[in-house]
């Protein structure tokens, strides 16, 4: 058996997603698709609007064969970790062939030639990437000077779904080159777009429009019906403020992407609200969603040595839903894997890392649970 295998958040699921996965079975050669999903946190650092078993059933009724978590301290990291986590559990599964993505233009050549350079010159384009930065350029805009400098077109990598692309690829020739990829074109509204449109809209367009009338041409029927009680951000940040309260400065700099003395900024707007403090200590070096993915790791307790720690490790494959035709030959397929598959609590089986891992993923779903009054079990389940 082929398996085609998708990494996603899915916060929520909607028409692009069901495209996506549409199309990564037809033209992927393969027989299955499998995603490996974010739990309850999400790499932009915020909360999801549904839990984590309700979005993977939503990804099975829009056409995947099974849905298996990325566990929160690779969820919640930077794009390199966040695509090397999912890379390193998708090359344990020997069924798995090929991955898909969406991406704004490139074909398979153009993402795994730049890969391959950026990793050759890694060096450079780090040392690049950081003299931008510090000369007050944005993120994406010093990514692809960086890019360029390295011989890479900088059209090409200013987007952030091409630059998660790029971190996938380079994550493949590390852990498996075997891999195929298959580059899927977005459409409809851009990542970022605001706005909710016709059809297909961004997922972000639809979390700032669950009231629009509109939201019923953008997301399937099931996942509409769900989304009337989708969770409210305003408990969660009430949490992350506290947790920025009770850590300090010093505590701070252990989490990816908190140094330089964005750790004393922090503390010091520790008593604005949490939108004060994302706005205050947004700057063209520090972006929004850094500083949004900073505030959550804190909350959950990430720090960038355990994450590291973990990616040197040994990991599990926990299925969070699959369908139920397709149980037993997908629970086959995920059982071939190099590492155990933990279908609910029971991790006596899993070595020291990856049960320190584990545990993380346990706190995540019992935070998301005690933030919004609900009791959801931390179980696989089939749709």
């Amino acid at each position: 058996m082929k398996i085609c295998a998708i990494i996603c958040e899915f916060n929520p699921f909607h028409n692009g997603h069901k495209y996506l996965l549409e199309t990564a079975l037809k033209l992927s050669d393969c027989d299955r698709v499998l995603c490996i999903m974010s739990g309850n946190f999400t790499q932009r650092g915020e909360m999801c609007i549904a839990d984590k078993y309700t979005r993977a059933r939503h990804a099975v009724s829009g056409g995947a064969d099974c849905v298996i978590q990325l566990p929160a301290p690779f969820a919640v990291a930077p794009a390199e970790i966040f695509a090397s986590g999912a890379i390193k559990i998708l090359s344990a599964i020997p069924d798995v062939h090929t991955l898909a993505f969406g991406c704004e233009s490139g074909t398979a050549e153009q993402f795994m030639s730049d890969a391959r350079m950026l990793i050759g010159e890694s060096v450079k384009f780090k040392n690049v990437l950081e003299e931008n930065l510090s000369l007050g350029e944005s993120y994406i805009r010093s990514y692809s000077s960086a890019c360029t400098a390295c011989g890479g077109n900088a059209e090409f990598t200013r987007n952030p779904n091409n630059i998660l692309g790029l971190e996938y690829c380079k994550a493949i020739l590390k852990y498996n080159p075997q891999f195929n990829i298959l580059p899927v074109k977005r459409i409809g509204s851009g990542y970022n777009d605001a706005e909710i449109a016709q059809s297909f809209s961004s997922a972000s367009a639809i979390r700032n429009n669950l009231k629009s009338e509109l939201l019923s041409c953008n997301v399937p029927p099931y996942v509409l019906k769900d989304l009337k009680s989708a969770a409210s951000a305003e408990n969660f940040e009430h949490y992350v403020k506290n947790c920025l309260f009770m850590t300090p400065a010093e505590k701070l700099k252990e989490i990816y992407g908190c140094g330089e003395g964005l750790e004393n900024k922090l503390k010091s707007l520790e008593n604005r609200s949490v939108g004060e403090i994302i706005s205050m200590a947004t700057s063209k070096r520090y972006s929004s969603s850094r500083i949004r993915r900073i505030l959550c790791a804190n909350a959950l307790g990430l720090t960038s040595s355990d994450t590291e720690k973990f990616l040197d490790s040994g990991l599990y494959i926990k299925p969070l839903a699959v369908k139920k035709e397709r149980a037993d030959e997908m629970l086959s397929a995920l059982s071939k894997s190099a590492f155990p598959l933990v279908t609910g609590l029971d991790a006596a089986n899993l070595s020291d890392g990856a049960l320190q891992c584990f545990q993380k993923d346990l706190y995540e779903m019992k935070l998301y649970n005690h933030i919004n009054m609900l009791s959801v079990k931390d179980y696989m389940t089939l749709v």
